[in-house]
C-alpha cells in the first residue's frame, strides 16, 4: 500500500530517471520516510493503474521533455484528456489544468491567426477540442472559435447530408405490397402472375385466390431518439451525432429527438435547427450516468412500436448497471427498437465495456461501432425493417462482444 504522502509527491514530481530504470527492471521503489518533504531520491513508489493514468495525463501537460503542442493537426487525445481530468480533479483544479493545456496546445494562437479561416481543413477532432475548451476560451477568441466550428460543421454536414437523405427517403417511400386491396387498389398484373397456378381450363380463366394491391408509398412517420454520451472518449461521436440528428430533424418523414448526457441529461431537440449553437451551448460536466439518460428516454417515448432508440455510448457506466439493463429490457418489451453504437466515428476499434455489451446482446440489442459513412445505411436498414445485425454483417461490421 502506497503512503498517501508519497503518492501525492510522486504525482507532483512526475517521473525520475530512477523511476524509468525501476520500470525497466520491474522493481518498485520503497516508500519514503515520514515528514512533510518529498521522499528521498530513488525511493519513489510505483503507482496503481488509476494513478498511473493520472500521472501520464499530468506528464503530458507538464513533462519536461514534452514539446509544445500544435492543434493545426488536431490531436484526437486532447478531448479524452480533458474528460479524464474532469473525472479525477475538482472543478477549480480541472479548470486550472485546462487553462494550462490551452496555452500548451497553442489553440489561442491558432484562433488569433487571421488566415485561419482560409486554410483550415475539415477536422472533427479540432471541433471536439474547441468544444472541450470552449468554457475557458477568452471572450475575444470565443467568437473566432465558433466561426471555426461552424465552418467545419457546415462542410461536414454537406458531405454527410446527401447520403443520409437518400437512404431515409429510399426506405420510407419504397412501395409496399397490399395483400388486402380494395377494388381500385388491385395490381392486376401482379395478381394474374401470382395466381397462374389457379388457371381453370374449363372456364378459360384464372380464379385468383390472392389479390395483390398497390401499397402505400409512404410508410408514415418514424420516431427516432438519438441519445449521446458526452464523456471525453465520445467527443467526436457527439459531434457526428449532433450533425446527423440535425439533418434527420429536417426530414418531414422522421420525428427526431436528441438527448445528450454525462451525469446530467439535457434534451436538445429544440436546438437541432442550428447544430453549432447547440454544441456550443452544452453545459454538461464529466462523469457518465447512462441509466439516468435511458430513464429520460423512456419518458419521451410516445409510440413504442414506431420508435427507435439509438444509444451512442462506450457503455462505461457510472450509475446503476443493473437498473440500466432493466430499463433497456423494458423498452424492448414495449416494442421500442434499441440499438447501441459504441462509437460514431472513424477512429478504429473503440474501447468499451464488453461485460455490459454482452448483457445487451443477450437482450437482443445490437451493439457495434459505426463509422459516419455507414450511418446512412444503418438508418435505411432501420426504416426498411431489416435485421440490423444482418445489415452490419453485410457491411463487414463486427458486432459486440467480438469487436
Amino acid at each position: 500500500m502506497i503512503d498517501e504522502r508519497d503518492r501525492r509527491w510522486r504525482l507532483i514530481l512526475g517521473k525520475t530517471e530512477e523511476d524509468e530504470q525501476q520500470g525497466q527492471d520491474g522493481e518498485g521503489g520503497q516508500p519514503g520516510e515520514s515528514g512533510d518533504g518529498p521522499p528521498p531520491e530513488g525511493s519513489m513508489p510505483n503507482l496503481g493503474e488509476e494513478d498511473g493514468r493520472m500521472d501520464r495525463a499530468l506528464e503530458q501537460l507538464y513533462g519536461d521533455d514534452s514539446e509544445d503542442g500544435d492543434l493545426s493537426d488536431a490531436d484526437p487525445d486532447i478531448a479524452r484528456w480533458l474528460g479524464d481530468i474532469r473525472e479525477w480533479f475538482s472543478e477549480p483544479v480541472a479548470q486550472l489544468l485546462q487553462r494550462d493545456m490551452l496555452e500548451k496546445s497553442n489553440l489561442r494562437k491558432l484562433l488569433n491567426d487571421p488566415d485561419l479561416m482560409e486554410h483550415i481543413e475539415p477536422d472533427i477532432h479540432l471541433v471536439s477540442d474547441i468544444l472541450a475548451l470552449r468554457r475557458i476560451l477568452p471572450s475575444k477568441t470565443r467568437e473566432t472559435a465558433k466561426q471555426v466550428v461552424r465552418k467545419i460543421v457546415d462542410e461536414l454536414r454537406e458531405q454527410l447530408s446527401r447520403p443520409l437523405e437518400q437512404a431515409v427517403r429510399g426506405a420510407i417511400h419504397r412501395p409496399t405490397v397490399n395483400r388486402r386491396p380494395r377494388h381500385k387498389e388491385i395490381n392486376w398484373g401482379r395478381t394474374v402472375y401470382k395466381n397462374l397456378k389457379h388457371y381453370q381450363p374449363s372456364h378459360n380463366t384464372i380464379v385468383p385466390e390472392q389479390l395483390i394491391g398497390y401499397g402505400r408509398q409512404d410508410r408514415g412517420l418514424r420516431d427516432m431518439i438519438v441519445c449521446v454520451d458526452t464523456s471525453g472518449s465520445m467527443s467526436s461521436s457527439m459531434v457526428y451525432a449532433g450533425i446527423y440528428a440535425s439533418v434527420m430533424a429536417s426530414l418531414p418523414t422522421i420525428s427526431t429527438k436528441l438527448v445528450m448526457f454525462s451525469t446530467a441529461v439535457v434534451d436538445l431537440t429544440e436546438e437541432l435547427e442550428d447544430p453549432v449553437d447547440m454544441l456550443f451551448g452544452i453545459q454538461l460536466r464529466g462523469g457518465t450516468n447512462i441509466e439516468k439518460a435511458v430513464a429520460y428516454c423512456q419518458q419521451i417515448v410516445e409510440r413504442p412500436t414506431e420508435t427507435t432508440l439509438i444509444l451512442i455510448t462506450d457503455l462505461f457506466e457510472g450509475g446503476d448497471k443493473e437498473v440500466l439493463v432493466e430499463r433497456l429490457n423494458e423498452l424492448t418489451q414495449r416494442g421500442v427498437q434499441v440499438i447501441t453504437l459504441l462509437a460514431l466515428n472513424d477512429e478504429g476499434a473503440p474501447r468499451f465495456s464488453r461485460e455490459l455489451a454482452q448483457q445487451l446482446v443477450m437482450l437482443g440489442i445490437p451493439s457495434f461501432a459505426c463509422t459516419p459513412q455507414h450511418f446512412p445505411g444503418l438508418m435505411g436498414a432501420i426504416l426498411d425493417g431489416r435485421d440490423v445485425e444482418q445489415w452490419a454483417a453485410g457491411q463487414g461490421i463486427v458486432t459486440a462482444p467480438d469487436n
